[in-house]
C-alpha cells in the first residue's frame, strides 16, 4: 500500500469525490496526507460481510460491486460504483461488522482512509460530515425505491424503469455490470432478463448491441410500461 500524501496521481481521487468538493486545495492536501493507495485485481474482495470496518475506500479507477447474500446463498446486487464514489462509510458510524460484500469487477485503484483519522477531519471540517450524510440519505432513498419497485412492480416494469434510469436521459445504455448482476439488482433471474430484453427488442422498444450496449428506440414506450 502506497502513501497518497505526495498528492500525486492516486491522491487525485480525493478531488473527484463529492464529499470533499467544498474543501480548499490546502484542506484536500491534508486529506491526501492521511490517505494511502491500494490496487486490486479483477474479482478481488475489498471486504466481506462480517469483516470489521472503520475504513473508507474511494474508487480512483475501476468498478466495484456491492452485494449481499440471502439465507439461501443467493446474491443480491445492491449497486455498482465507479471512480469518485466511495464505500465502507457506514462502518465509520457503527462498531458493528460490515454487512455487505465489495468485489472488484475490473482492475482498480483506491484511496484508503482510516476512519479514526477521517473522523478527526470531520470534526475539523463539518462540511465533510454533512456531505457524507447527504450521500447516505441519497443511497437510502435509492434503496427504499428499489424495495418498492421489486415489491410492487412486474418484472417488465422493473426492467423498463432500470433501462430508463441507466440511460440517464440518452438513447443508449452502456451497462457497467454484467447482465447477471443487473438481473440480481432488479430482482429477477438472468434467464428472465434475457427473455424480457428479447421481447422488448421484438416490440421495437430497444435494440441489443452485443453484451453491454442497448439502444433505446422508443423512450415513450418504456415510460408507458412503467
Amino acid at each position: 500500500m502506497n502513501s497518497c500524501g505526495h498528492y500525486g496521481s492516486h491522491a487525485n481521487c480525493i478531488e473527484s469525490v463529492p464529499i470533499f468538493g467544498s474543501l480548499s486545495r490546502e484542506e484536500m492536501l491534508e486529506i491526501a496526507h492521511i490517505a494511502s493507495s491500494q490496487t486490486f485485481e479483477k474479482h478481488d474482495m475489498v471486504y466481506m460481510a462480517g469483516n470489521q470496518g472503520g475504513t473508507l475506500f474511494v474508487v480512483y479507477t475501476g468498478r466495484v460491486k456491492i452485494s449481499r447474500l440471502n439465507v439461501n446463498g443467493r446474491e443480491q446486487v445492491i449497486r455498482v460504483i465507479g471512480p469518485g464514489e466511495f464505500i465502507g462509510e457506514l462502518s465509520l458510524f457503527s462498531s458493528l461488522p460490515l454487512t455487505d460484500n465489495a468485489q472488484v469487477l475490473e482492475a482498480s485503484t483506491m484511496c484508503v482512509i482510516q476512519g479514526t483519522k477521517l473522523k478527526e477531519l470531520m470534526a475539523k471540517y463539518p462540511s465533510i460530515a454533512f456531505k457524507v450524510l447527504d450521500e447516505l440519505s441519497r443511497r437510502l432513498e435509492k434503496a427504499e425505491n428499489l424495495i418498492e419497485t421489486i415489491s410492487l412492480s412486474t418484472v417488465s416494469q422493473r426492467l423498463a424503469r432500470a433501462l430508463l434510469e441507466l440511460s440517464e436521459g440518452s438513447q443508449e445504455v452502456l451497462l457497467n455490470m454484467s447482465k447477471g448482476d443487473l438481473a440480481s439488482q432488479i430482482g429477477m433471474s438472468q434467464e428472465t432478463l434475457s427473455r424480457k430484453l428479447a421481447v422488448l427488442q421484438e416490440e421495437g422498444l430497444i435494440e441489443l448491441k452485443g453484451h453491454k450496449r442497448i439502444i433505446i428506440k422508443s423512450r415513450s414506450g418504456l415510460e408507458e410500461m412503467c
